[in-house]
């Protein structure tokens, strides 16, 4: 009983605060230009951005299958197919891949995907999902409460089948989280954590990310695994709202990047059994300017790569190793909603790190689109693919463009 009063307590406080935040701010978004365009960069150089269809609905996740269509995630709860996205004029499949499970509102709680490195021989395809509280409360047909849970079904024949649910939070929260699967088969997971104290608490999984077999068991070389109390899907805890994910194809280390409360966003390097402070420790301050806490660190708190200050609000993070953009291999890339609190600001930064994970500099790409940037991968065709959500859902194509010399 006092565990559920502290998370009702915690849900009210945290919907409490996010509707005392300032009010929203904003720059004009113009449209998404119907033709390509062409920019200058600090390393690469030239790039030319096209857009290649606007037909997509609050887009999330996205992988490329083994044929080079691209699968997307829509937070209204469809997978969309995109066939011939590296040529001239891709499609966008008009039926929605069926299969999802979906809420007691009619809609799904689709987040993220992620194909198993295998996924051409088994097909599993794994994906972060909200998941209706049982007898939950109903406000206006919509369920209020939701759990955050893993699922894994089989992609094929154009329909999903086999939905299981590997592993379920037991305590609500409507939290974001990203899903990736490594090569060795271990499927990683984030989720959120709101202002209460869940993300400390090592038998929740809310504010943590969580290292899985492929079949949902736990790893036995898991960090917390035998701990009294702890649940053993706990890699790391301690984490606010993590929206981007990544794994250095270099290194195998694994990144994941969070929102601060009002900056203070963070790249965390994710070290098992690290703690990364949320609640008590952040670079970011209330929403009404005043501090979190005295300090942003403290002994026995893990050191962000990278802070933002001001918040760039990070929608995804991603390590580029392919050869198109020779100028930005080993790159970590990071999306962006808006930056500093205003809309219309977002774009994707660049950082560049040396081997001992020090910053040496960063550039901001696509701030001439005015658009909030949800997620970047690169295709089989070595270009870059950007997922484009806000008032327009759009996929885009980032290619290499020679840039004439001034005469």
């Amino acid at each position: 009983m006092v565990r559920n009063r502290l998370i009702s307590l915690g849900l009210a406080l945290w919907a409490a605060t996010a509707a005392a935040q300032a009010p929203q701010y904003a720059v004009p978004a113009p449209p998404l230009p119907t033709e390509p365009q062409v920019f200058d960069t600090a390393e690469q150089h030239g790039i030319k951005v096209t857009v290649l269809t606007k037909a997509i609905g609050r887009p999330f996740g996205m992988a490329f299958l083994p044929d080079g269509d691209l699968l997307i995630s829509e937070r209204a709860g469809e997978l969309r197919i995109v066939h011939k996205v590296t040529s001239a004029q891709p499609v966008v499949d008009p039926a929605p891949v069926p299969g999802l499970p979906r809420t007691a509102s009619g809609k799904s709680g689709l987040l993220d995907i992620a194909l198993h490195p295998d996924f051409a021989r088994n097909h599993w395809l794994y994906f972060s999902y909200l998941e209706d509280a049982p007898n939950g409360p109903v406000v206006d047909g919509t369920t209020r409460q939701t759990f955050l849970t893993l699922k894994r079904g089989k992609l094929e024949g154009g329909k999903l089948t086999g939905v299981e649910t590997l592993i379920k939070a037991s305590a609500s929260f409507p939290t974001a989280s990203r899903v990736l699967v490594a090569k060795d088969g271990k499927v990683w997971m984030t989720s959120g954590g709101p202002f209460d104290r869940q993300s400390q608490e090592l038998d929740s999984l809310n504010g943590k990310v969580l290292r899985l077999n492929e079949d949902g068991s736990i790893p036995a070389d898991n960090p917390f695994v035998g701990k009294a109390g702890a649940n053993g899907a706990v890699y790391s805890y301690g984490h606010r709202d993590q929206h981007g994910l990544t794994i250095n194809p270099a290194t195998g280390q694994v990144f994941t990047a969070e929102h601060g409360p009002n900056g203070g966003d963070e790249a965390n390097l994710i070290k098992p059994g690290g703690n990364y402070g949320w609640p008590d420790y952040s670079y970011g301050r209330e929403y009404d300017g005043s501090p979190i806490g005295a300090m942003p660190l403290a002994p026995g708190i893990e050191r962000p790569v990278i802070v933002w200050l001001p918040s760039i609000a990070p929608t995804c993070l991603y390590y580029y190793s392919g050869d198109k953009f020779p100028a930005w291999k080993g790159n970590l890339f990071t999306c962006s909603a808006r930056r500093g609190e205003v809309n219309g600001t977002g774009g994707i930064e660049r950082t560049v790190l040396n081997d001992k994970l020090g910053e040496l500099r960063r550039e901001t790409l696509l701030t001439q689109l005015h658009k909030r940037v949800r997620n970047i991968k690169d295709g089989p065709d070595g270009n870059l693919y950007v997922l484009i959500e806000g008032d327009e859902g759009a996929v885009l194509r980032i290619e290499p463009q020679p840039i004439a010399a001034p005469k």
